[in-house]
């Protein structure tokens, strides 16, 4: 569902917008998780394709993209709850951002699951059942926007409209392996958005990969007369050290500032990200990171959950039987804040704002994990206060300290689970943010040529216009692996994030020529199978997929392959022969031969295929 390819798809009259539209509908309907509350009526859907009848492709930058709406985001005919059945109305215009996506030729299929009230970074605060993440069902999607998460990265739509005011677009992003973009604050209007604190709100965006963020970016700025809060980007700062020079100057906090709440994993992934960072050839600098956090507490600890006592408290306090009872305890817990607390921490906010500005000076970016670890819906349930804010430790600062952010997959867990990264810069500097995103992924900036604005080639920061690129080696002078991948590694599966992780793209999907046989091994977590050649020269191939990264990258993943898989060569149907994941045949005496189903995705659809083997 890459918007590249769907439009390059449009372009070529080899794909239909109402076929993929349709598609994605069907999907939608037939989904067992509770992703969807509600899905826009089909004449409705019908009615905005035919619009598209009287443009063209090239007209349009995103003509005929399917996405999904959050459910605290207004589009006109259909309800918004909020995940709340109780406040739902149904309103008569749709709000600012998502006009300007409909206008731009995107296509509105239905919207999604949260927590209730967008207060939550779990995506179970929801009377709709949580949704989980889709690299490992045993762990929580995140939240609040947990349906508009799990949307794209299971592959229903192109993206999805989310909001973020202390992570909830950007938790979600990295429990399931994809991207989560926060602009800055007011860059993306949010008229006809449900409020928590609406003077920190964002709609954020949530894609499969940074070029896609950066594409609907280009048409979701832009500023609204009839919103208070809108306000054009701002001008990045004035020139730091950092600035004018090749090299991006990247802040880190102290390891002795960092926490990940016990989860060792988790830690040496984050040491597997700086050492990725340093591989990109990026200048890593530590920094006194107790400011920001001290700004992060401010959220929840001070008085500005008061705000959303303001926003929707009164509701919650008529309706108490209709409003999940920890989002009830939250926010009826505002009333304790006076206005004297209020006065009190603003005035302690500004200051912190003075003392956090002086790092923009030096630096380019700030990286962080984006979450200290994930839980499984148990331990939410445990401690359902505690875990959730542990999850927003290092993102509740950034709204209250006005910058922009983007959240995409960061170095592999040893476990196969998901462990995400976040960037951070300075209001007006989103666009730039983008392409340092696109370099860490490894992905080419989409550039002025596909309709993204002309600065986004311009370093982080308070650089300003005369900043110079950040560093990146060019993809032709970069040698090229083609890897096939069979199993874990296919899209949308547990593993596809340590190829995301590394730079890898998707390049196409095919099959094996005859004589391959697919085994599902036992006893493995995550579930994969294993792919073993010297069989009957006839009959179908194996499904697989065709990953491209660079030599450097190659090398990192093959020193980590598990016995009993292997790296080998991999004979097309076309009769190419690649370098791809195969199986030792001792190993698969015992397993399963699912041959069969043709590839292992139709294997895990099947009835009894998702579960793991052994």
């Amino acid at each position: 569902m890459s918007i590249a390819r769907l439009i390059a798809g449009y372009r070529d009259g080899s794909s239909d917008p109402a076929d993929i539209v349709a598609r994605a509908y069907e999907r939608a309907r037939g989904t067992s998780e509770p992703t969807w509350i509600s899905l826009v009526a089909w004449s409705r859907v019908k009615l905005i394709l035919a619009r598209l009848r009287d443009a063209a492709p090239t007209d349009l930058p995103l003509y005929g993209v399917p996405f999904a709406i959050k459910d605290n985001i207004d589009l006109a005919g259909t309800p918004t709850t909020a995940a709340c059945p109780a406040y739902a109305y149904v309103p008569d215009d749709s709000a600012f951002v998502v006009a300007q996506l409909i206008a731009a030729g995107a296509v509105p299929i239905g919207k999604t699951n949260m927590d209730q009230f967008a207060t939550g970074l779990t995506g179970t605060r929801t009377p709709h059942g949580a949704c989980a993440s889709v690299i490992d069902p045993r762990y929580v999607a995140g939240g609040s926007s947990s349906g508009s998460a799990v949307a794209v990265a299971d592959g229903t739509v192109s993206f999805a409209l989310a909001t973020d005011t202390a992570g909830s677009g950007r938790v979600p992003a990295a429990f399931n392996g994809i991207v989560g973009f926060k602009a800055s604050l007011g860059a993306i209007g949010t008229r006809g958005v449900v409020p928590a604190c609406r003077s920190l709100d964002c709609v954020s965006l949530l894609t499969s990969d940074v070029a896609d963020a950066e594409r609907v970016l280009a048409v979701a700025l832009g500023v609204d007369p009839a919103d208070a809060y809108s306000r054009a980007l701002p001008e990045p700062r004035a020139v730091g050290p950092g600035c004018g020079t090749p090299v991006a100057r990247i802040a880190i906090p102290r390891p002795d500032q960092l926490t990940f709440c016990g989860d060792r994993v988790a830690e040496a992934a984050w040491a597997g990200t700086l050492q990725r960072a340093e591989m990109l050839g990026w200048e890593l600098v530590e920094i006194d990171y107790e400011p920001f956090a001290e700004a992060a507490s401010l959220l929840y600890e001070g008085p500005w959950i008061a705000e959303r006592y303001a926003a929707f408290g009164a509701f919650v306090a008529d309706h108490p039987r209709d409003v999940d009872p920890i989002v009830r305890r939250v926010v009826m817990a505002a009333r304790d804040h006076s206005a004297v607390d209020a006065f009190a921490a603003a005035h302690r906010l500004a200051e912190l704002r003075l003392t956090t500005r002086a790092v923009w000076q030096s630096v380019d970016a700030l990286l962080l994990p984006t979450a200290p670890t994930l839980f499984t819906a148990a331990e939410v349930a445990e401690e359902p206060i505690a875990r959730n804010a542990m999850l927003g430790t290092y993102t509740n600062f950034v709204n209250l300290l006005d910058l922009c952010a983007v959240a995409v997959p960061g170095g592999a867990r040893e476990d196969g689970l998901p462990f995400g990264v976040t960037l951070i810069a300075p209001a007006g500097a989103d666009r730039a943010l983008v392409t340092l995103a696109a370099r860490w992924t490894g992905e080419p900036a989409v550039g002025p040529a596909n309709g993204a604005t002309g600065d986004s080639a311009l370093a982080v920061t308070g650089c300003g216009q005369s900043a110079q690129p950040v560093a990146a080696a060019p993809s032709d002078e970069v040698e090229r692996v083609a890897l096939a991948v069979v199993g874990a590694h296919l899209s949308g599966e547990p593993l596809n994030h340590q190829l995301v992780a590394l730079g890898a793209r998707l390049r196409e999907t095919i099959q094996t020529a005859p004589g391959y046989r697919l085994y599902a091994l036992p006893d493995t977590v995550p579930a994969k199978p294993g792919l073993v050649g010297g069989g009957p020269l006839h009959g179908p191939g194996i499904e697989l997929e065709i990953w491209e990264l660079s030599l450097e990258s190659f090398g990192r993943l093959v020193a980590g392959v598990p016995a009993p898989l292997v790296i080998g060569t991999v004979m097309l149907a076309d009769g190419r022969g690649v370098k791809g994941f195969l199986c030792e045949a001792d190993a698969v005496a015992d397993a399963p031969d699912i041959t069969a189903y043709g590839g292992w995705r139709a294997y895990r659809a099947a009835p009894g295929g998702a579960a793991p083997v052994g």
